[in-house]
């Protein structure tokens, strides 16, 4: 079963805060899931719960770590892509619904959940779960800092999962693929991520905040703005 509390070692903030961060790899998510962590607010994310339920399969691998991930699904046009994506997913739809869980549980606990940013395909049924227990904040990358997002996917690659939207033109480089399609695949996703999310905020404007939870916070529209006392927020002095 997952620790809730496996990224902070303090106490629950009071009153209970339930944000789950939704967006691109690379927008931010679990820069400000640390961010609002060191507050004392518990988090989680998914990433880590699914690498743990692929241990197995990536030891075997010789793989470890979220790149090991990336390196064991492999470059999407190879030949055990699809089957390592649809393993994936199947992980991360039981990580999703193990966190749930937990938060349908114990109606007090507080979290922070950093998503992947294939959540958007885990199915409706869970999708609607996560907005009902949690105030989904949507990491809204520019079409402007498409180029900065692709950057970062071929430097320092995460698993994404393309669900056939890498299409290799004859004559391509890897490089240029990624740059011709990761637009495409950002378009597409666009749309699910703002359908599901209480709070939209701009990537750009995120980058100009001091790095607090307070200041994250703070970006919130009023309704979802919690109330935190920095005297029970439990974390450390």
């Amino acid at each position: 079963m997952t620790n809730i509390a496996k990224d902070s070692g303090a106490t629950p903030a009071t009153p209970r805060l339930r944000l789950a961060l939704i967006g691109m790899s690379g927008a931010g998510k679990t820069f400000w899931k640390r961010c609002i962590a060191a507050s004392g607010v518990p988090a989680i994310s998914c990433d880590d719960v699914i690498e743990e339920k692929l241990a197995r399969r990536l030891a075997a691998g010789g793989f470890s770590g979220i790149n090991g991930v990336a390196a064991w699904m492999g470059w999407p046009d190879s030949p055990a892509y699809a089957e390592r994506e649809a393993q994936y997913l199947e992980e991360e739809v039981a990580a999703l619904d193990e966190i749930l869980g937990g938060l349908e549980r114990n109606r007090a606990q507080s979290l922070v959940l950093d998503t992947t940013g294939s959540v958007i395909y885990a199915g409706n049924h869970l999708l609607h779960r996560m907005r009902k227990l949690m105030t989904v904040v949507y990491l809204a990358a520019s079409e402007a800092e498409q180029q900065l997002l692709i950057e970062r996917y071929l430097g320092d690659p995460k698993p994404v999962l393309w669900r056939g939207a890498f299409q290799v033109k004859a004559g391509e480089s890897p490089r240029e693929t990624v740059a011709r399609c990761y637009p495409h695949l950002m378009t597409a996703r666009r749309q699910s991520y703002a359908a599901i999310a209480h709070a939209t905020l701009p990537v750009a404007a995120l980058r100009e905040l001091p790095h607090t939870s307070e200041a994250f916070l703070g970006m919130l529209p009023q309704q979802f703005q919690p109330k935190l006392h920095p005297d029970r927020a439990g974390g450390s002095k």
